[in-house]
């Protein structure tokens, strides 16, 4: 049972709604990046998702975008971001951490490699946005063998033809991407995600989270209402791209995160 498995069956056990938070590893430095994710479970965050700066992140939007360029102009890397995992473990050894972002710079490491030192690291599952489940065999697979969830996206085009093959290898919890899109780009709205999360609860037993499009407790709360939880990136990013605080970022993921749990 990896620590995304834990913590959703704790959530289920006290009838609580999961917050995902999204924070771009390394913006707008490494010292503050850090600070921040470390702020990020007295907010409330269930599950921390670390965006992993990469020169190429073609389903980003502008938001997200942006803040893995600042971190790449900052001097992050994979290893910086695995010591920055690394740093977090060091005070806390619950809350779960995915990796989120493309390929290429896991490619490039080695996969072996990269695997053994994403679990050294703390690292507890892996969202690849730019792998299909075509491509199982070359991180997905062997992710699960060392002991990482595979955390698949599903989308408002994903038809009931496609659902099986998304759902086959993926663990954790399935990521379903309210709007058809990049990241920041549209509002969620609980009304037309219900339905598509009901469909894919039906083939699947495992937590169905959403993101995409929510920037408010309010609709945290709504869509959390009706799935397994709330993820919030681009709106978090936006604040740290603004230059706030770190306080004032913690207090605004925490009114977020207040919101999906009342859902």
């Amino acid at each position: 049972m990896t620590r995304i498995d834990a913590k959703f069956a704790e959530l289920k056990a006290s009838g609580k709604k999961a917050f995902v938070a999204y924070v771009m590893a390394g913006d707008p430095d490494y010292e503050t990046s850090l600070e921040i994710v470390k702020s990020l479970p007295a907010a409330g965050v269930d599950v921390i998702e670390l965006g992993l700066p990469f020169t190429d992140p073609m389903a980003d939007g502008p938001t997200i975008q942006l803040a893995g360029q600042r971190a790449l102009e900052g001097g992050m890397t994979l290893q910086k971001t695995l010591d920055l995992a690394t740093e977090f473990r060091k005070e806390d050894d619950t809350t779960p951490i995915v990796l989120m972002g493309y390929y290429n710079p896991i490619y490039n490491r080695g996969v072996d490699t990269f695997l053994a030192d994403a679990k050294a690291a703390g690292i507890d599952g892996l969202i690849i946005v730019d792998l299909p489940p075509e491509e199982d065999d070359e991180l997905c697979i062997p992710a699960q063998k060392a002991g990482l969830n595979f955390i698949r996206l599903a989308t408002p085009t994903t038809d009931d033809k496609r659902l099986p093959t998304v759902l086959q290898n993926t663990s954790g919890f399935v990521y379903y991407v309210s709007i058809t899109g990049i990241t920041g780009s549209a509002e969620a709205q609980a009304a037309d995600v219900g339905p598509e999360v009901a469909r894919i609860k039906a083939k699947t037993d495992l937590p169905v989270i959403v993101g995409f499009g929510i920037r408010t407790p309010e609709s945290a709360e709504s869509i959390a209402g009706i799935a397994d939880g709330a993820v919030v990136g681009s709106a978090i990013v936006a604040k740290i791209a603004n230059g706030d605080p770190v306080e004032s970022v913690q207090a605004y993921v925490k009114t977020l995160a207040d919101g999906a749990h009342r859902a």
